[in-house]
């Protein structure tokens, strides 16, 4: 049993309350965004109500209650992840803007000959940045491929002396397989390579602590673990990140400016250029505080329990074919399935009339698609707040969908 009590913790969600089509919201779409706790919103409401100004720029009040709320949100979350400073956490607007700022900058890193690697497991925000990296600079991309099974496969020697940057996900948004990382990174490291890790899906669902990963850099986004759209993080070793040349120009970003020329300011202002998501900030310190508040390893234990119940009930519906780890080993709360005969927007259709809310699609995520010779998947997707009654709902509604299509 967790150390948590699951229906308390759905009382902090209003929208857990809600009827869609006359049925009680079943929310499986957690790790497309997770719903918010009203101390989420309440910390939302209560700074743009009382303390609205703008950060590092004002002696007044307003302003300066805003810098220090802002800041105090940066050394939260410096802790929910074990960074060595608040100085190594940038904000951004999400892991995209993370992932680009890194990819953006070995720009001049790179050339003919050099190589990056990801892997076909990857979001498209985790591909397409470094695709665009090599384009710009002559590099190769490489990549590890995917196993029957889920997993990464390694049997290949994909990072070489060549390897300049490796960029790869640690928790899978489709297969839901958490990627053991050590060996890669250490590998990467022996060729002088640096790596960064998506970890969009993982910092939201159990401890992750930068020191013990041994990356160079991290990315992860606010709205998958219960803060505001709009706020992202990019964790990164401070003196790689003081090596790094600015991604935008502009406001805040500097140290002095001329009209021939400017200096920079040092991490993390060089890398937030302009006003940036103060309040989304905030609202996310207020979201990893909650989340520390419940425990992270107890949320980890639910979602197993959780997890391993969906993978039961849903092989004992005809006709569908789960994608990723079979059991929840090595494995997070996300698990995606076909419907023989269905296409996956008709199943989504069906669900949805029932109240059952999954994703449907190729989930940015077109490569592990192809490799499973399916066009898209039915996704479903867990958090703190699901109950086994909602996965009793969506078998339900999945046998539906089968009565429906015969």
């Amino acid at each position: 049993m967790t150390s948590f009590d699951v229906e308390k913790v759905r009382a902090d969600f209003p929208i857990l309350d809600r009827l869609v089509n006359g049925h009680p919201l079943v929310y499986l779409d957690s790790a497309n965004t997770s719903q918010k706790p009203r101390q989420v919103i309440d910390t939302l409401r209560e700074h743009y109500e009382l303390h609205n100004g703008n950060v590092s720029r004002s002696v007044h009040t307003l302003g300066t209650e805003a810098t220090e709320a802002y800041e105090a949100a940066r050394g939260t979350i410096a802790r929910f992840i074990g960074a060595a400073s608040s100085d190594e956490v940038v904000f951004t607007k999400n892991s995209t803007e993370a992932i680009n700022l890194v990819a953006h900058a070995f720009t001049t890193r790179l050339g003919p000959g050099d190589e990056v690697v990801v892997s076909e497991m990857e979001h498209h925000s985790n591909l397409v940045p470094w695709q665009l990296l090599c384009e710009r600079t002559g590099a190769t991309l490489k990549w590890f491929g995917v196993t029957d099974s889920g997993r990464l496969d390694e049997s290949q020697p994909v990072i070489t002396e060549r390897t300049k940057i490796v960029s790869v996900v640690h928790m899978s948004n489709i297969l839901g397989t958490v990627n053991d990382v050590s060996r890669i990174v250490a590998r990467a490291h022996e060729v002088g390579a640096a790596v960064m890790l998506d970890c969009s899906q993982s910092v939201p669902h159990f401890g992750v602590d930068v020191q013990q990963l041994g990356a160079d850099f991290i990315a992860f986004t606010g709205h998958k673990m219960l803060g505001p759209t709009g706020i992202g993080v990019l964790w990164g070793r401070y003196d790689l990140l003081a090596d790094l040349p600015p991604f935008l120009g502009g406001g805040s970003m500097i140290e002095t400016v001329t009209l021939e020329r400017t200096t920079y300011a040092a991490p993390p202002a060089r890398f937030e250029a302009g006003t940036p998501p103060i309040a989304e900030a905030i609202a996310l310190g207020a979201a990893a505080d909650y989340l520390s508040a419940l425990g992270m390893d107890a949320i980890h234990a639910h979602e197993q329990e959780i997890t391993a119940y969906a993978l039961g009930a849903l092989a004992d519906v005809p006709g569908v074919r789960i994608f990723g780890p079979a059991t929840v080993e090595g494995r997070g709360g996300t698990v995606s399935f076909a419907v023989e005969g269905v296409h996956p927007h008709d199943v989504g259709q069906i669900l949805d009339a029932d109240g059952v809310e999954v994703r449907v699609g190729h989930h940015c995520a077109r490569p592990v698609c192809a490799r499973f010779g399916v066009p898209a998947m039915t996704r479903a997707s867990f958090y703190l707040y699901t109950t086994t009654g909602e996965i009793d709902a969506l078998v339900r509604s999945l046998h539906h969908v089968r009565k429906v299509f015969g």
